[in-house]
């Protein structure tokens, strides 16, 4: 099994579909492409038709889009254990990962994933629409779960794969959230999967300048 993806530092949806294999436990390897140049897209041609990673080979078959290839993991290896198990539940969860896939396209544009950087950037009204929104989502998730676990359903499902670049980018340009999604916040950011995609962000060198938003910040 073969996972595509771009750079650690920037590409969020890589992180989604990788946190997803490694929390998973099936043996994968890592294909990553530098964003933004003619190899990149070269070495997709014979890959995906849709040119764009993540994208994840599995013998013959070929899954393109992060929560794709959640779902595929998820029937294939895990028994579909990655949702809840109860109805309710997991009709929740996927409605809320769903949202976070198709939209908040104010955080997605005006605050890219840069894992390296800590920055400050001017929100417009949308993006700060966008923050109260998620931050409502997981501090309604917390208060409803806490008993438990720490994830946004207790255990870990993919709706936290889907929000967890959200909550590296709340950490890069300095968003103040309430205190029960802060607490999630600090869940996601301290899953040991999670820890080593960052520390292999931190070793890589390479710029995508289209990334690179707002100024530099005190931490």
């Amino acid at each position: 099994m073969q996972l595509f993806i771009g750079n650690k530092n920037y590409s969020s949806w890589s992180l989604r579909a990788w946190l997803m294999l490694a929390k998973s436990g099936v043996n994968f390897s890592e294909v990553k492409l530098i964003l933004d140049t003619p190899e990149f897209y070269k070495r997709l041609e014979s890959v995906t038709p849709a040119l764009k990673v993540p994208t994840l080979i599995d013998n013959d078959i070929a899954v393109w889009d992060s929560l794709a290839i959640c779902e595929y993991i998820n029937e294939a290896y895990m028994s579909g254990t990655g949702w809840p198990s109860e109805q309710l539940m997991r009709a929740k969860a996927r409605a809320l990962a769903c949202e976070m896939h198709s939209g908040f396209n104010g955080v997605r544009n005006e605050m890219p994933m840069n894992i390296r950087a800590t920055r400050y950037v001017e929100l417009s009204e949308q993006a700060k629409k966008d923050i109260a929104r998620i931050e409502q989502i997981w501090s309604e998730q917390v208060q409803t779960y806490t008993q438990q676990g720490e994830w946004l359903f207790g255990q870990w499902s993919i709706v936290d794969a889907m929000f967890a670049p959200v909550a590296l980018r709340f950490k890069t340009y300095g968003i103040t959230l309430n205190q029960d999604a802060s607490r999630y916040m600090k869940t996601v950011l301290n899953c040991s999967d999670l820890q080593c995609w960052i520390a292999d962000a931190l070793k890589e060198t390479d710029i995508v300048a289209i990334d690179e938003a707002g100024q530099e910040r005190e931490s």
